[in-house]
């Protein structure tokens, strides 16, 4: 079975780091959750793409002692992959950020479209995206990965027109797109723009402004999707044409 992942602030790790206290809410989950035991191993990683290969030591209560082995650092990618995701009801859209987040997301872009149904407004707006972090991060360890992924601020129409223009290449989900998505020349750096509409699709107005700054609409299949899957159907795809990363 794969070593846990376990996550401490940037800058904890540095090369040459021999040894590491799981202490806090990590260590409290390590020792006495998971009860891990001398002898087990444990990856331990900042986020930041930083991760240790480690081996308790000692258990403590809500806390570990590690020897650390070795400490890798994987470099950013020379193509960011940027998820905008519609708000959706009923959790769909924390849902498409886990998926998306195991899928090696760089980035996810809470989108607030004309047909969403939730609302991110005040309170609600910060708690909203509290919970999009949370998701991200805890699908981060799920995954083994070296990168939490960044959670923008929630974008409107305009935000989000001015992303697509600025990305090296943004595509629209959509499903009566005559492009498919299997037939799109995939770059090889810069950022890669992947817009998923809501459960009701994107207006005639959002899709025309869109294209207008760029973006090029595209198919998954014959079948539509839900705004929970599409993103990952698409990022797995792209990632199957550009190799996995």
């Amino acid at each position: 079975m794969t070593a846990p992942l376990f996550l401490v602030p940037p800058g904890t790790l540095a090369p040459g780091t021999t040894s590491l206290h799981l202490d806090g809410p990590e260590g409290r989950h390590a020792a006495d959750v998971q009860r891990l035991a001398p002898g087990e191993p444990v990856l331990v990683g900042d986020g930041a793409g930083r991760i240790a290969t480690c081996t308790v030591t000692t258990a403590h209560r809500g806390a570990l002692d590690l020897d650390v082995h070795d400490v890798r650092e994987e470099l950013g990618p020379d193509l960011r992959l940027v998820l905008v995701q519609a708000l959706a009801k009923g959790d769909r859209d924390l849902m498409a950020v886990e998926a998306a987040t195991e899928l090696d997301v760089d980035e996810i872009v809470p989108w607030q479209a004309d047909r969403s149904i939730v609302r991110w407004k005040g309170e609600r707006a910060d708690k909203a995206h509290r919970r999009w972090q949370q998701v991200a991060l805890a699908a981060t360890k799920q995954a083994r990965r070296a990168r939490i992924p960044a959670v923008a601020p929630l974008a409107d129409r305009g935000a989000l027109v001015a992303r697509a223009g600025a990305a090296t290449l943004a595509l629209v989900l959509h499903e009566d797109a005559e492009e498919q998505l299997t037939t799109v020349d995939i770059p090889s750096r810069g950022e890669l723009l992947l817009v998923v509409g809501p459960e009701g699709g994107l207006t005639p107005a959002e899709l025309e402004a869109l294209t207008a700054a760029g973006a090029r609409p595209v198919r998954l299949g014959r079948t539509v999707l839900r705004t929970s899957t599409a993103g990952a159907a698409a990022l797995a795809a792209l990632h199957t044409r550009s190799g996995w990363r």
